[in-house]
């Protein structure tokens, strides 16, 4: 079955920074998530209830959510990825604080299958395979 992604705001300003080789190896990721492929792994420690997808040398932080929904919280190089997570987010986001500037941010950005190319949706920017 197929999942829905919905990425954090940290994760598409990452991703939009990204060179064009890494941008497309991410989005890759992100399409072939939905279907729980890739390198994932389960977290452990104060990060458990999250997972990582490694692409390349960049880590994914996800989590799932009820209703076949994938929470992508975080991206950023492997060296500093679980560091800062763990860090500065953790407690934001087991707290709830994240969450909540997070819904008064602006629209949810999410992954949908309508064509063959899946495409991020967003009210300002749709990222199709021809643009990575």
């Amino acid at each position: 079955m197929t999942y829905q992604i919905e990425l954090w705001p940290q994760v598409q300003a990452y991703y939009d920074e990204l060179g064009m080789t890494h941008r497309r190896n991410v989005k890759v990721a992100l399409h072939a998530l939905r279907e729980e492929q890739g390198d994932i792994k389960a977290l452990g420690g104060s990060l458990t209830g999250y997972s990582r997808l490694r692409v390349g040398s960049y880590r994914l932080i996800f989590r799932y959510r009820p209703g076949r929904v994938i929470e992508c919280v975080y991206l950023n190089h492997r060296s500093l990825v679980y560091e800062v997570f763990e860090r500065e987010m953790v407690d934001h986001l087991h707290e709830g604080l994240a969450r909540r500037s997070y819904r008064s941010g602006g629209a949810t950005k999410r992954l949908t299958r309508k064509s063959s190319a899946a495409k991020v949706a967003s009210p300002r920017r749709r990222i199709s395979p021809s643009s990575a």
